[in-house]
């Protein structure tokens, strides 16, 4: 026999009479949500980029035409920059600053050539491979230890006074910062990105070339402005001996007669001769890295 089950409901929950009522929960607002506030671009115009540039440069050139031309200094310690302009005109007239400013060039150049070429090389090799990093590495360090000017009588004993000398100092002196800034770079490349380019079938040169190479680019073009700024060092250490032409050649002739007009001339000249080698490295990293232009905070 079928028993008959009845259904009773259960009154909702409530309080518990005699006891407080829990606090009515806050009703919270709607969050408005608004477009986020981009920075705003700045457009800088040259006049006052230029402007920007030359305020330094320009203040220690008043600096400089104030105090020579109230005598405050002596003359012999002091030139005023008119006799130097002179100085620079006769150099000029005669030929004998295009012709030694175009042998510093070239002999820099050829040494940067060389012994960037090679600091590249190598900080490749090590930043690529731990093999490379073990070989390469320490012989490098001991390099990059040694200052230019402690190889430059070994140098002359080996090579003469002639360019090899010069040019090979120059290499010397590049070589330790060119290798460092570039196997830093390498090695600060995010190995995801490597791997990502190895799955869709880059590897060897490919790899390199596409991948490294573009990635590393700000720290190859850093090296390089270092470079070319430590070259004219090096390049005014290997003029000061056995030279006859050149900018070191101009600097000891004019000490030589104590003629200080001309000292401060081939200052000026390795001064700009450095702002040329700086706004050419500039300029590549305009070309080669637009982007980097809406990095910098304005």
């Amino acid at each position: 026999m079928a028993s008959s089950q009845t259904w009773v409901e259960a009154p909702a929950a409530g309080p518990i009479p005699g006891s407080n009522p829990p606090p009515a929960r806050p009703v919270e607002a709607p969050i408005a949500l608004r477009s986020p506030d981009y920075p705003r671009e700045r457009v800088a115009h040259r006049g006052a980029v230029l402007l920007r540039r030359i305020a330094l440069p320009g203040s220690v050139l008043l600096a400089w035409w104030i105090v020579s031309a109230l005598e405050l200094v002596p003359a012999a310690v002091l030139p005023k920059i008119p006799d130097v302009l002179a100085a620079g005109w006769d150099l000029l007239a005669s030929g004998q600053l295009a012709v030694s400013l175009g042998a510093s060039l070239t002999r820099v150049l050829i040494g940067v050539v060389l012994g960037a070429g090679l600091g590249l090389a190598l900080g490749l090799v090590a930043g690529l491979s731990k093999a490379g990093e073990d070989l390469v590495d320490g012989s490098l360090q001991v390099v990059r230890a040694i200052p230019f000017l402690a190889v430059i009588p070994l140098f002359i004993a080996w090579f003469g006074i002639d360019e090899e000398f010069k040019v090979l100092v120059i290499a010397f002196a590049t070589i330790a910062p060119m290798y460092a800034y570039v196997y830093l770079a390498v090695r600060g490349i995010d190995r995801r990105l490597v791997e990502a380019a190895r799955g869709y079938g880059l590897g060897g040169a490919g790899l390199i070339r596409e991948v490294v190479l573009p990635l590393a680019l700000p720290g190859i073009l850093m090296a390089l402005r270092i470079s070319l700024s430590i070259s004219i060092g090096a390049l005014i250490a290997a003029e000061n001996v056995g030279t006859r032409v050149g900018l070191g050649y101009l600097v000891s002739l004019a000490q030589q007669v104590n003629r200080v007009d001309y000292l401060f001339l081939c200052v000026v000249v390795y001064a700009l001769l450095g702002l040329l080698f700086d706004a050419v490295v500039r300029l590549l990293e305009r070309v080669l890295l637009p982007w980097r232009a809406g990095v910098a905070l304005r």
